[in-house]
């Protein structure tokens, strides 16, 4: 018993069950041929059916709960926000499963809206549950678990296909018990004690130094259990000074184990609705304060944006060039191939040794031009396996896009706010994504076919290609005029008399 209650103790765990349920939870083997499926004989449903009428639904959907999620995610800490994600799920894969019109379908795409939007919690659950010097791999095990379950699913899905192994349904079938499986496992994640603005360390409204300063001081002891109701923060204060110096475990590094909760009345240690609305704007306008970051943060919002739009009608696209009931097609290898180039590109970055505040902008810009003109080569060319290349070549040049984004934007924030800033990012997205859907997509606006769609995908990355190789490119020479302008004076010899001043002064004139 001692063994396991170290184990259930001990940072491994939390990260063990929150990997186990990221990887059955993506096991999808049906995704990369959904549109095979909807327009089969199982579905019935034509192309624009599916292109105009159901995919937009998922778009609308998401930016509706978006906001929503993210703010229960904080005060619900997390775990239930995880479990509520699988459970809708749950239903998302019934449906799809079960049903057959276009209204069943667009209620499946408006759960799975849900779906996607409740992301945040398993991307922000695992700060909560693991000490901060951990942090680094339980992102790095969570991350690669969630692509490479992906990645399994690409794969089972593929060799289920091409040597029918299994029907669209029971294949749907398959993913609804990994579901499951998924569900049982969110339902034994450890419940976090902490979260980013409702359920801080019970400590008020402090500074991140008071935060700090809070966790080296010590917990509250066990005497201190029973503080009154209306006892103040001040008194608070002066009893966890005079209960005995209990080392804190993230200063003692004690594998994880969290401070047991104080019972201090919620008016007192809780921030209101108003004050976290309140904190959450101070926050994002200080975390926007930076130029630097406000530029990164857009291309983020803009290439988000064209890459969910790509990826979400790629498949039509696909069917389009080569129409799934007559030919053989290879979606699910395609997915898996570009999902494991994808983490190895994204992977790469920690590797090389670039100076990306003064390349960085050139590269967003130079290698969101390739992107474009291999969306350009998709929509034109008419070859399925110019189609197939051209994806993965896009999808890898976004991944190592990103990832160089969100590490600038990292190191250049000045407080620890990294879920809102990378929120905001992707609301930026699919605010942006909702319009151009609204217009460019749906039956209720323009109601474009896919190849007029993907030229204006494709017209949309070269736009960002011109916008920030030039703005690089003045970054570049603004870094090495001020680096010229800061070595000149360097190299005379430092001025011994006011007339040797005088001197260098009249030769920098």
């Amino acid at each position: 018993m001692e063994a396991v209650r170290r184990w259930r103790s001990d940072w491994r765990y939390p990260t063990a069950l929150l990997c186990s349920y990221g990887f059955f939870s993506t096991v999808k083997p049906l995704e990369p041929f959904l549109i095979p499926y909807l327009t089969g004989p199982d579905k019935n449903l034509t192309t624009e059916q599916v292109n105009n009428q159901i995919f937009p639904v998922w778009t609308y959907s998401y930016l509706c709960v978006l906001v929503p999620v993210f703010l229960l995610t904080d005060w619900l800490r997390y775990k239930p926000v995880v479990v509520f994600q699988c459970a809708m799920l749950v239903i998302t894969t019934a449906l799809l499963l079960w049903t057959e019109s276009v209204a069943a379908m667009q209620v499946m795409q408006f759960f799975y809206g849900m779906v996607t939007a409740s992301d945040v919690a398993y991307f922000s659950y695992i700060y909560s549950a693991v000490d901060l010097k951990r942090y680094r791999k339980a992102t790095s095990y969570s991350r690669t678990v969630h692509l490479l379950g992906y990645t399994v699913g690409s794969v089972l899905g593929q060799l289920s296909v091409s040597f029918n192994l299994m029907s669209y349904k029971n294949i749907l079938t398959f993913t609804l018990v990994l579901t499951a499986i998924a569900l049982l496992t969110s339902l034994l994640l450890p419940m976090p004690q902490r979260s980013m603005f409702f359920h801080q360390r019970r400590s008020g409204q402090k500074t991140a130094a008071e935060e700090t300063k809070g966790r080296r001081d010590g917990t509250v002891g066990a005497t201190e259990h029973s503080s009154k109701s209306k006892t103040s923060l001040e008194e608070v204060r002066r009893e966890r000074a005079e209960g005995g110096e209990m080392r804190n475990d993230a200063e003692k590094g004690l594998e994880g184990k969290r401070p047991v909760a104080e019972e201090v009345d919620e008016s007192v240690v809780a921030q209101s609705c108003s004050q976290v609305v309140l904190q959450l704007w101070r926050d994002f306008r200080q975390c926007y304060s930076s130029r630097e970051l406000l530029y990164w943060s857009v291309w983020w919002a803009l290439a988000t944006c064209g890459y969910n739009q790509t990826v979400n009608y790629v498949q039509v696209l696909w069917d389009h060039v080569q129409p799934s009931q007559n030919f053989s097609i290879y979606n699910g290898g395609v997915e898996a191939v570009s999902n494991l180039l994808s983490a190895a590109s994204a992977y790469s970055v920690g590797f090389t040794e670039v100076r990306w505040e003064q390349w960085g902008e050139l590269a967003l810009g130079g290698f969101s031009g390739l992107g474009a003109v291999a969306l350009f080569l998709m929509t034109f060319i008419g070859n399925i396996w110019v189609c197939y290349c051209g994806y993965i070549i896009f999808k890898c040049l976004y991944m190592l896009l990103i990832t160089i984004a969100m590490y600038q934007i990292a190191a250049g924030l000045s407080m620890e706010r990294y879920a809102l800033v990378f929120g905001a990012n992707n609301f930026g997205a699919l605010a942006l994504q909702t319009i151009i859907t609204s217009i460019v997509v749906d039956s209720g606006g323009l109601g474009l076919a896919i190849i007029p769609q993907f030229t204006i995908y494709a017209s949309y990355f070269l736009a960002i290609s011109v916008v920030f190789s030039l703005r690089g490119l003045y970054s570049v020479w603004r870094v090495r005029r001020n680096k010229k302008e800061a070595t000149l004076p360097d190299s005379e010899e430092p001025p011994d008399s006011e007339e040797h001043g005088f001197e260098i002064q009249a030769t920098k004139l």
